[in-house]
């Protein structure tokens, strides 16, 4: 009798711990409670008693119907609540694939989105303004994990199985589906505004290869023109060059005989037309800028001579502006300066010499010759190129490498075109003329009617006989009576 209660005891604690271990174990998806009646229980003593359970009648899958136990020598009869755990725990296993199916399937929708987005991403960091890189990625994944809610497994605090399938369930589909949305709307935006760079990358290098072709044109259509341009006047020198050397291969015979002159260019002209006394005549060195009259002096060392600066007594004075400089003034009986554009236009008629005459308060008289004059135009300043020095009045022009008025442009008290760097010479000095740094002659200087001292701006020429006795500042400065500046064509004859 003791053995028989024994058995009963144990085999209704196994009954009673075989469900809930089934249940609260995962891994034994496929257990079933009918099959625990081959499943010997095993008691304290040396023997066992063969348990069998099953349901008693006919049951369907729907049916509420009891278990019995049979527990030999007896037979006990169970409640029908029995066959509703087993339908419990064959909705938990239902649950329990259903939610691994839907992990697998969000795990390869992670891993898929994860790989799309390296892609975009390796795409565009090539491009410039992306501003994508490493840690954006890293943000992009960490944002689509936690909207996935691949961590939303919910087990009951007590481990008990009914709760775990509801936390699982509910948590898991949700979360797949809002971080699948989410993560595939992101790469397709994503995905859009790559495009649209793309197009506007396209559009901006195809716009740059269309400039680069228009200006290639340009500067070749340019070169072309200025190759013209520089052959057409390499022909025409050439071709004047050349009839200059079939027309005279030696040095052209002066001529002696007067010569029909329509328009004479200056005062030499005069003289070959048997005009023999000084006076006032009209000259035409360049027809495209009219006639002027100018002092003609026919009889001085063969003449021919045309003024182009007088200084008599001081009735006009020399400090005067740029534009009185460049058209001229004075009288061309009395003092004047011929004008700046007029002397230009004489010097680039005729190869010029150039004389002056000089004369002091002592009666004194020398003078300064150079085989070669020439004013250029106002554009390059009216630059003075002086040369071929002879003489007795020395060549106060180019006296020294300190002080050399060759190649220097014209200034006025109004123009700073010298070669002091502190000041203007013009202004200082109160004319107009070539200066250096400042000066070794100026002839247009201030007119004094005898020596004066202080600042040396009156008529000067540096290498005049007397002027070792002016270094000191104290001493008297040198005054001229006269002065006269006059030039001729070099190949003329008297």
């Amino acid at each position: 009798m003791r053995l028989v209660l024994l058995c009963v005891s144990a085999s209704t604690t196994l009954l009673l711990a075989v469900p809930w271990s089934s249940a609260a174990d995962p891994g034994d998806g496929a257990q079933r409670w009918d099959k625990v009646q081959d499943k010997p229980a095993t008691g304290g003593g040396s023997g066992g008693c063969p348990v069998r359970m099953k349901p008693s009648g006919q049951c369907g899958e729907e049916d509420d119907c009891p278990y019995q136990i049979t527990l030999p020598p007896l037979t006990i009869q169970l409640p029908k609540q029995f066959r509703m755990l087993e339908k419990t725990m064959k909705e938990l296993q239902s649950l329990k694939e259903t939610v691994n199916r839907l992990k697998r399937d969000c795990l390869e929708c992670r891993q898929q989105a994860d790989q799309s987005l390296q892609r975009d991403s390796g795409e565009a960091a090539g491009g410039p303004g992306t501003g994508m890189g490493p840690g954006f990625l890293e943000l992009q994944s960490g944002t689509s994990k936690e909207e996935r809610g691949d961590g939303g497994t919910n087990t009951g605090p007590d481990g008990d199985g009914q709760d775990t399938g509801t936390g699982i369930g509910t948590s898991t589909g949700s979360g797949t589906g809002k971080g699948s949305g989410s993560t595939g709307g992101s790469v397709f935006e994503m995905q859009v505004k790559m495009n649209r760079m793309s197009n506007s990358l396209r559009n901006a290098r195809g716009q740059i290869t269309a400039l680069q072709g228009r200006l290639e044109e340009l500067s070749l259509i340019n070169m072309r023109n200025v190759e013209a341009m520089v052959e057409s006047k390499v022909e025409n020198i050439t071709g004047v060059v050349n009839k200059l050397s079939n027309t005279c291969n030696s040095q052209c015979a002066v001529q002696t005989s007067p010569q029909f002159i329509i328009a004479p260019k200056d005062c030499s002209d005069y003289n070959m037309l048997k005009e023999r006394k000084n006076g006032v005549y009209r000259v035409t060195p360049d027809p495209r800028n009219g006639t002027f009259e100018v002092y003609c002096d026919m009889e001085s060392f063969g003449g021919g001579w045309t003024l182009v600066q007088q200084r008599l007594n001081g009735t006009v004075s020399f400090n005067r502006s740029w534009a009185e400089y460049k058209r001229g003034f004075g009288n061309p009986r009395g003092e004047f300066w011929l004008g700046n554009d007029r002397i230009h236009l004489l010097t680039k008629a005729k190869d010029m010499v150039l004389r002056i005459e000089l004369e002091d308060f002592q009666g004194v008289r020398e003078y300064a010759k150079f085989d070669q004059f020439y004013v250029a135009n106002e554009f390059l300043r009216y630059r003075l190129s002086i040369s071929g020095y002879s003489g007795t009045a020395g060549n106060a022009l180019h006296m020294n490498e300190q002080f050399n008025h060759d190649q220097k442009f014209f200034t006025t008290p109004d123009r700073d075109n010298d070669m002091y760097p502190s000041g203007n010479c013009g202004a200082y000095y109160s004319s107009g003329w070539w200066f250096d740094a400042c000066m070794s002659a100026n002839l247009n200087g201030k007119y004094y009617h005898k020596r004066y001292k202080g600042v040396r701006n009156g008529i000067y020429w540096g290498t005049w006989h007397n002027m070792s006795s002016e270094a000191y500042p104290t001493n008297y400065r040198q005054a001229f009576k006269t002065v006269k500046m006059m030039i001729r064509p070099k190949n003329y004859v008297p």
